[in-house]
């Protein structure tokens, strides 16, 4: 009764199956291992900026190129605040309220510069509620923090009032300046008053973020395919099984709807409804006689 699983048409179907499930089984065991890693990394972060303030703070140049492993690390930097051209950072939320960050530029001894967060105010961006930077040489402890993109938590890539910048990059700030800008940019520890400390960011692609519940989302897609596939080859199996089984025991299949009796056995009648030729002629002769 299964000598169709024989057939052609079967052992397609057969490989389809036995090579698809695997593949889906494979892939979501992969996307759930992606959110797994994901969700170490962020505990291992959140540990991790619980302790930096009072961890031993490190030259910059020493955390760079910046990795995964440096980002949110304490570091110290030497130089002068570029009193000239300061920037805020209007929409940046912080402690579920919104306002602005305060960036300065600090000049360090290569003639580059350093984009610092001095800090966070509430409400809308406003130059003249911001203290001064300090003058003179200063070292500046912070959370190194890779640069900004317009996916990033609170850009804005849109024009923006002169003063103001939407993504913390150098790519944003180097046309704003005269000089070369560090593609790192770090959050003061301890911000002037009545500023407010802006805490690290996660980088793009690690922690509980969008991608990782997307991996989350993709790892169920993946067992689901796999069970629809099973699922349908039963389902195949079954109706051809009983198919097979009916022509064993000599059962036809049940023909399809065909001219109901009133036309298989009544007289036979025009397209209107009236008596054909023959009956017309019977009718007239029966009634000459």
């Amino acid at each position: 009764m299964y000598r169709f699983l024989l057939t052609p048409r079967w052992w397609a179907i057969n490989v389809f199956v036995l090579l698809s499930i695997p593949v889906c089984l494979v892939m979501g065991s992969w996307q759930l291992a992606r959110f797994e890693d994901r969700v170490d990394s962020h505990q291992a972060r959140q540990e991790h900026s619980a302790g930096a303030a009072a961890s031993q703070a490190r030259p910059l140049d020493d955390l760079l190129p910046l990795t995964e492993d440096t980002v949110g690390r304490p570091a110290r930097i030497t130089g002068r605040y570029d009193t000239e051209r300061r920037f805020l950072v209007p929409g940046r939320r912080v402690d579920g309220r919104d306002g602005f960050h305060v960036l300065g530029l600090l000049l360090t001894g290569d003639g580059r510069a350093v984009p610092v967060v001095r800090g966070w105010l509430p409400g809308e961006a406003d130059p003249s509620r911001v203290p001064a930077p300090p003058g003179g040489e200063v070292t500046v402890t912070g959370l190194v923090q890779a640069p900004e993109s317009e996916s990033s938590p609170g850009a804005h890539a849109g024009v923006l009032p002169e003063g103001q910048v939407g993504i913390i990059s150098a790519a944003t700030l180097v046309n704003l300046v005269p000089y070369e800008v560090h593609d790192v940019w770090i959050t003061a520890l301890r911000p002037q008053a009545p500023m407010k400390a802006v805490p690290a960011v996660a980088p793009e692609g690690a922690g509980l973020d969008l991608k990782a519940f997307q991996n989350l989302g993709y790892t169920a897609q993946w067992f689901v395919f796999a069970g629809f596939v099973l699922f349908m080859w039963y389902r195949l199996f079954r109706r051809e099984a009983e198919a097979a089984r009916d022509r064993a025991l000599g059962i036809a299949p049940e023909p399809g709807p065909g001219p109901g009796p009133e036309y298989a056995s009544g007289p036979a009648r025009g397209t209107s409804g009236a008596p054909g030729p023959e009956t017309s002629r019977e009718t007239a002769g029966g009634s000459a006689r």
